[in-house]
């Protein structure tokens, strides 16, 4: 009889978590990863052709909770401006995850960069001041917003800044204003 498997693809990407929030993605070896399951890496090969196949599902699962577990809150009523204050939010509690997805280099990150994108697509639909922009206005939306949101989340994990959310709807008034004022200005990356 053949045994039965107790190590399975919800344990491995758990784990997979685990290690990114705990040491970023340089610590993303199968070998980290099973030590986090007490296992050897064999469970991890028989759910995974291979370390890019388990990378590629770590990021569905990261971008299913963000887009599902962190923007989805409610707190403004600005959708877009909710987005940045999540954002900031999700660096606090979770610092380390944070830095290992946004702010540190990895293959992923333009993957990332697209989520980005398209979570700000989504939110920005039905809002009247984006109906009608141009693509690359609402690119240069997306970029501003951003970077303010990545400023003030990095200075909130470093506790250099500890802005609150009043002030942070301020901040991001202030450069969707400035972007309405100069419709011409464009950031591409």
């Amino acid at each position: 009889m053949a045994r039965r498997k107790t190590i399975t693809r919800e344990h491995i990407l758990n784990a997979a978590h685990e290690v990114v929030s705990t040491e970023g993605f340089s610590g993303f070896t199968a070998r980290n990863i099973a030590s986090k399951m007490k296992s050897s890496t064999q469970p991890i090969y028989l759910e995974f052709k291979n370390m890019d196949e388990l990378r590629e599902a770590f990021f569905e699962e990261v971008e299913t909770y963000l887009r599902d577990d962190i923007f989805s809150k409610s707190i403004s009523g600005d959708p877009i401006i909710d987005l940045t204050l999540n954002y900031v939010d999700f660096a606090k509690k979770e610092k380390m995850l944070f830095r290992a997805l946004f702010v540190e280099d990895h293959a992923d990150g333009k993957l990332l960069n697209e989520f980005g994108f398209q979570m700000f697509l989504a939110k920005a639909k039905g809002i009247e001041e984006y109906e009608g922009m141009s693509d690359e206005a609402i690119h240069t939306a997306f970029l501003a917003n951003w970077i303010t949101a990545t400023g003030l989340a990095s200075l909130a994990t470093s506790e250099r800044m500890n802005a609150t959310n009043e002030e942070m709807i301020q901040i991001v008034k202030l450069v969707n204003k400035s972007l309405k004022r100069n419709p011409d200005f464009t950031i591409t990356m």
